[in-house]
């Protein structure tokens, strides 16, 4: 069970996530410095040129801090002119850096391994108890710093904070390394140095690729998986009045998905409702799908097979001024309140608004009716026209 004092911590870690940030890089960058300092004094006396390197490794830890502290503090910064998606994409390019870090430090490790191995065996270290006793410390102090780092990592939902624990661990397993070395030449295996050496360096290699690789695709607009694009789907077809999604593109911004797609709905229906449902969409997929923090929703009347042939169809201006020019010798025509267009299947449809009372003479309004329907149908991009009246 938590403490009541580890309680308020989380909340407050969960209310502002720069601020956990924050404070977890700092308390890792104290640790560094001191640990690092540490290792080049106890190894400088305890003859251990392997734990002088290993202190120079934590103390290089501070940079990947400094990237880290850098990338949250900026990275958390709200939407601006400049940048109207946010600043999530430079903890994403740090992120790649940090994994690009722990392969050049893998790479480093295994060179120092097949050196000693192969090429200078009397490189082996011949280490002391002081050294042993310094590089356990160091290994169980950066242990308990990646576990406290990785769990604010995913309690902010940071890839970032969590490849920076990683690095930790690297500086745990380094120590290893060094706590391998110095057991192995106490019984007599000196050569377990560099072959522990080799396999944490390529775990090492293995997490940063995965860092850097991820990160790569985020920074490339890599969508969601497949399994999240049909749940996506499901729920959006699901959604009154949607009678088909298509163009559905997806991509992250950090750890937040961004998300566009076309919704098809009734042909007729009123531009505030098509509205409506498009905001639907957009508030049913925030709700529900937890990665997703923005959606944009276009709204489309037909199927997109159609685009070309509606694309050539001329715009309102042009289809005032030909409907007057058909209606020119027509006293109906000051009669007509509001022209309602609907573009269907590469042609168009015209609806007219015309006024009505009960003293309108009917015989002569029906006259008005076809008069104005023929002409317009004469257009020839016109498909029908209907009459409609408004009553006083």
């Amino acid at each position: 069970m938590s403490s009541s004092q580890d309680q308020p911590e989380q909340a407050t870690a969960q209310r502002s996530p720069a601020r956990a940030k924050r404070k977890v890089t700092l308390i890792g960058a104290a640790t560094n410095l001191l640990l690092g300092a540490g290792k080049i004094v106890a190894g400088y006396i305890g003859q251990s040129q392997a734990l002088i390197v290993d202190g120079i490794h934590s103390l290089s830890d501070l940079l990947s801090d400094a990237m880290v502290l850098l990338a949250a503090s900026y990275g958390s910064q709200e939407a601006d002119s400049d940048h109207p998606y946010g600043h999530a994409r430079i903890e994403t390019a740090a992120t790649a850096g940090v994994g690009a870090i722990l392969l050049l430090v893998a790479a480093g490790f295994i060179y120092d391994a097949i050196n000693r191995l192969l090429i200078d065996p009397t490189a082996l270290l011949i280490p002391g108890w002081l050294a042993l006793v310094v590089a356990v410390g160091s290994l169980v102090v950066k242990e308990a710093l990646y576990h406290y780092t990785q769990a604010v990592g995913k309690r902010v939902r940071s890839d970032l904070i969590c490849a920076n624990a990683w690095h930790h661990r690297s500086d745990a397993l380094s120590s290893l390394v060094v706590v391998g070395g110095i057991i192995g030449v106490f019984i007599g295996f000196p050569w377990l140095d560099a072959v522990a050496a080799i396999v944490v360096a390529l775990m090492l290699a293995h997490i940063g690729l995965q860092f850097a690789w991820q990160s790569m695709r985020e920074l490339v607009d890599t969508g969601l998986d497949n399994d999240e694009v049909e749940y996506i789907e499901l729920l959006v077809a699901r959604i009154d009045g949607v009678r088909a999604v298509h163009g559905l593109r997806t991509r992250y911004m950090g750890q937040d998905a961004l998300v566009d797609l076309h919704v098809l709905v009734d042909p007729r229906l009123s531009v505030s409702e098509g509205h409506r449902i498009s905001e639907a969409v957009r508030h049913r997929l925030v709700r529900d799908v937890s990665s997703v923090s923005e959606v944009l929703v276009h709204v489309d009347h037909e199927d997109p097979s159609w685009d070309d042939e509606t694309a050539a169809l001329p715009l309102r201006r042009r289809v005032e001024r030909d409907l007057y020019e058909q209606w020119q010798d027509m006293a109906a025509a000051d009669m007509v309140e509001r022209i309602d267009l609907h573009y269907m299947e590469g042609k168009l449809e015209v609806e007219i608004h015309l006024p009505w009372d009960a003293e309108t003479d009917g015989r002569a309004l029906t006259e008005y009716f076809e008069d104005l329907a023929t002409a317009a149908e004469q257009i020839d991009y016109v498909s029908a026209c209907r009459v409609h009246l408004l009553g006083r």
